[in-house]
């Protein structure tokens, strides 16, 4: 046995870390400091004071991601300049003068307005910074500032002439929201160069289209826009690498793609081939819950529109299949917070489509699927078929048909216990074993009316023989259960459970029954409780019942 050099780190580690600019660390640590025309410029303050003036919104919340951060005071200041330089409003009475807070930390994912945070400030409008998933929001209005970056237009057309030779090629080009501004003049350039079928896209807010928050515009006198099924025959250049949720839902829905990557790309760079390995596992991954017992619902966002809805429908779905389903809501993600529920054996985000995706390399102990993902999961092994579809977020979600149940009878009674004899066994795809857990919420087969036969059946047969209710020995279940349901969490606390609670470490000689200890006053004696075994104090809850004035 080694002994440890230090002692252990306990906390629990944060998964996003505020950056500074100026470290070495980052990216844009030896980018030179913005001067107040390019911080205009990128940041877009007379584009956002002109909005906030006209909507008449006086608190204002800014929501930055971390690395812009360092650039929040000067830009408030600037904001602040902007909006006095504007004429004031014609109203009667007084004219408060407008407040702007900065929201330095986002409850979830960076990408989604903190609509939650923002309430805290009573916020009445947010202006949401940086790169952002466009999902819709529920509460209060938005601002979306993309903040540009510079593209080399010449050295993008050549990349894109030199990958797509033909000029007949079915072409669509689509960038990141931060090089959205730059779309119209590469699409431009290459239709005067003589390429026929060139499309763009267009920012639109509406993740369920079949390009996820873009809209399909023409370059040419047609205006024929490609269907979502032609659009299977077109290939798609993309400036910017696209972050994993993106390049996994694309792939499947074009023929090809290509990505042209930029210097200032927050992603690392990525491929199609890499994007259909990725498919691969993502659909080994979910097969894990294809066998498991209790699956747990991780929200991920407060401000996505419908998302209450969404977990709704996925307790039904899971309900359906026979499944147990616990709601859990612990902000950012990390491994170490879900390591504390270990009796669930997989999880399903609710949350937007961008951040619903968890990496396989995220280091968490149980599988984390998306919702299009759970839904092949709990399709049986025969329907089960995918065709390389993938989506990230909570759009598509729908209520399941859940049959209405027959009125109980015996003939019912009968059925169900044929049908839970003839159910074929389950087993567990990538290990091979026999999973009996993987269905709690199916009823036992022996249910309480057949009980109540057999029991009526044996005290008549105890009368004819003239045995008065002697008593007989029930035979030991195998598995835990919870009023004629199987329990997978009882059934862990019974066998893997290493701690079986108080007294568990003393012998049988010695007793463990529980007394409940003296109780203390308001004053300083006597403060702590204390559970009393075999007349000697054992344990101390610890629990203060009282305190000094």
């Amino acid at each position: 046995m080694t002994e440890l050099s230090s002692a252990p780190v306990l906390s629990t580690p944060a998964e996003y870390l505020f950056e500074r600019a100026d470290s070495d660390s980052h990216p844009e640590a030896k980018t030179p400091r913005k001067t107040d025309d390019e911080l205009r410029q990128i940041y877009e303050v007379a584009r956002t004071a002109h909005e906030l003036r006209q909507g008449k919104r006086k608190k204002i919340a800014l929501q930055f991601p971390d690395s812009m951060l360092v650039d929040a005071p000067r830009l408030v200041q600037a904001l602040k300049d902007e909006l006095n330089a504007l004429p004031k409003e014609e109203e009667s009475g007084p004219n408060p003068q407008e407040k702007i807070f900065i929201l330095a930390d986002t409850s979830y994912s960076a990408c989604c307005v903190d609509e939650v945070a923002a309430e805290h400030a009573d916020a009445e409008i947010v202006v949401h910074y940086g790169r952002s998933c466009l999902s819709p929001t529920s509460r209060l209005p938005v601002i979306y500032v993309f903040t540009e970056h510079t593209l080399d237009l010449a050295e993008t057309v050549g990349a894109f002439e030199k990958e797509y030779p033909d000029k007949a090629s079915k072409v669509v080009i689509m960038a990141d929201v931060t090089y959205q501004s730059h779309v119209p003049a590469v699409a431009s350039s290459l239709v005067s160069s003589g390429y026929t079928n060139i499309y763009s896209t267009g920012i639109t807010h509406d993740p369920s289209n079949i390009i996820p928050n873009r809209k399909i515009v023409s370059h040419t006198s047609s205006e024929d826009i490609p269907s979502p099924e032609s659009l299977k025959e077109y290939s798609l250049f993309h400036i910017s690498t696209p972050p994993t949720a993106l390049l996994l839902a694309l792939s499947s829905r074009v023929a090809s793609l290509y990505i042209h990557d930029t210097p200032n790309s927050p992603f690392p760079s990525s491929s199609s081939l890499s994007a259909r390995r990725l498919l691969g596992r993502r659909y080994a991954k979910l097969l894990s819950l294809s066998t498991a017992g209790i699956i747990g619902i991780l929200v991920n966002t407060l401000s996505v529109s419908n998302y209450l809805s969404s977990v709704d429908a996925l307790k039904k779905r899971i309900a359906a299949a026979n499944k147990k389903s616990y709601t859990v809501v612990v902000g950012k993600l990390n491994p170490a917070k879900l390591a504390n529920f270990a009796e669930i054996d997989g999880w399903v985000v609710v949350g937007c489509w961008e951040s619903s995706l968890v990496e396989d390399d995220a280091g968490f102990f149980q599988p984390v699927v998306t919702p299009f993902e759970l839904e092949v999961a709990l399709q049986s092994d025969d329907e089960r078929v995918w065709g390389g579809e993938w989506w990230g977020g909570i759009e598509g979600v729908k209520d399941p048909e859940i049959g209405v149940r027959k009125e109980e009878g015996q003939e019912e009674e009968e059925d169900d216990d044929s049908e839970e004899e003839s159910a074929p066994p389950e087993f567990d795809l990538r290990t091979g074993k026999l999973v009996s857990t993987s269905r709690p919420m199916r009823v036992r087969k022996m249910n309480e009316a057949k009980q109540d036969r057999e029991v009526k059946s044996q005290e008549a047969k105890e009368k004819q023989n003239g045995v008065n209710g002697a008593l007989t020995l029930r035979p030991k279940a195998e598995l835990a259960m919870v009023n004629g349901v199987l329990s997978p969490g009882a059934e862990f606390l019974r066998s893997q459970r290493t701690w079986q609670g108080l007294g568990s470490d003393y012998t049988e000689e010695e007793s463990t029954a529980i007394e409940e200890g003296r109780r203390g006053g308001i004053g300083g004696e006597g403060r702590y409780a204390e559970v009393v075994m075999g007349g000697k104090a054992r344990w101390s809850l610890g629990r203060q019942v009282g305190h000094d004035s």
